[in-house]
């Protein structure tokens, strides 16, 4: 059998016999069989984090969870856990673990709040204590058409790393599941999952790995993560210079770091609803579908969260007048209806001249 498969696997016999010519039937004089098992080494392996985008929280105790999948194997591997090269002493867990021991989420007392656990919303909408950097006044639209940068970078605003006292140092106790799925081709899908309560403090770069020992494998093969929050998010807007009545889109292009798991995004307008009303957006790209004049100036405030770490960047729309959308009524002859002493001539796109007569 040159270049034996995974089908090839099962049970083969062989007969020995004569043919006897008087009565034309064929003698079988002896037989054997051999079993002939295939094996073959696992073609895949990934490491994912369950549950996944998920929101950091300071205020408690969050499980977390890492999945190692491996396919492609016959039989099934082994597979285990390390945290920077060392291997994790875990317990067996059968089941996933249901509010029991460590496991239940403690809610933080009272007096474990302090005035740098307060949250995002509050201090940004100008709550008592707290400044508000954003002013939510209107801004002067005239500034708009003489501005060489169409929006504005705003630096980025890194959650203080400061946690409540759930957070502990000790190390963590670790629970480790491992399950076996058979698939059509004969081979095997394992998947081993490690559970612990995460420690912001500790486990932030920490470096993990999946490795897997097989009897077709000469030495282990091996995936791995490291656990890091994110950081500086890149925000690239379009169009760079956006008019009345265009459609603008606010999109996350990356961090400055690699970042694991995956992070949750949410938009929000500081000091006012998103366009189409709503507090929040979920998802990496905002949309603001035939932006009014209105939004000119707005500041737009982007919040990525892993169950790690958090962070917030801002960015700035500047809206400039649109010539092809005609002006309104009281514009077609150059002056507003009524007579106050003053006569406006309108120099686009925003500037205006007072001309007393």
């Amino acid at each position: 059998l040159p270049e034996v498969r995974i089908s090839d696997n099962g049970p083969y016999e062989c007969h020995v016999g004569i043919y006897d010519r008087a009565t034309r039937e064929k003698v079988v004089l002896a037989s054997g069989n051999v079993f002939l098992n295939v094996m073959a080494p696992p073609t895949s392996i990934s490491v994912l984090a369950a549950d996944t985008p998920a929101p950091f929280s300071r205020y408690q105790a969050q499980n977390f969870t890492l999945v190692c999948v491996v396919s492609g194997g016959k039989p099934a591997p082994l597979v285990y856990f390390k945290r920077d090269g060392e291997p994790i002493e875990a317990t067996p867990l059968p089941e996933p673990p249901v509010g029991a021991g460590s496991w239940a989420p403690r809610n933080l007392l009272h007096r474990d709040l302090d005035d740098t656990k307060v949250p995002k919303s509050l201090a940004a909408d100008g709550e008592p204590g707290a400044g508000n950097p954003f002013p939510t006044a209107d801004p002067p639209r005239g500034l708009a058409a003489e501005r060489d940068s169409v929006t504005e970078s705003i630096p980025e605003t890194v959650v203080s790393r400061e946690f409540p006292r759930w957070v502990h140092m000790a190390e963590p106790i670790y629970y480790f599941r491992h399950t076996h799925a058979p698939v059509s081709d004969g081979t095997v899908e394992a998947r081993a999952t490690l559970t612990w309560t995460l420690n912001p403090q500790i486990d932030n770069e920490a470096l993990f790995s999946c490795e897997v020992k097989h009897p077709a494998l000469s030495m282990p093969m091996q995936s791995e993560v490291t656990l890091v929050a994110p950081k500086g998010p890149k925000i690239m807007m379009t169009p760079t210079r956006a008019h009345v009545g265009d459609t603008v889109r606010i999109l996350v292009q990356g961090f400055q770091n690699e970042v694991f798991p995956e992070p949750l995004f949410t938009w929000t307008r500081v000091g006012s609803r998103l366009l189409d009303g709503s507090a929040e957006h979920d998802g990496k790209e905002l949309v603001l579908e035939r932006v009014p004049a209105e939004l000119n100036g707005s500041m737009y405030r982007c919040t990525a969260q892993n169950p790690l770490g958090s962070t917030d960047t801002h960015t700035r729309l500047i809206v400039f007048e649109n010539p092809n959308i005609p002006r309104g009524p009281e514009d077609s002859n150059g002056s507003l209806p009524g007579h106050c002493g003053f006569r406006f001539v309108l120099a686009l796109p925003l500037t205006v001249i007072l001309e007393l007569t």
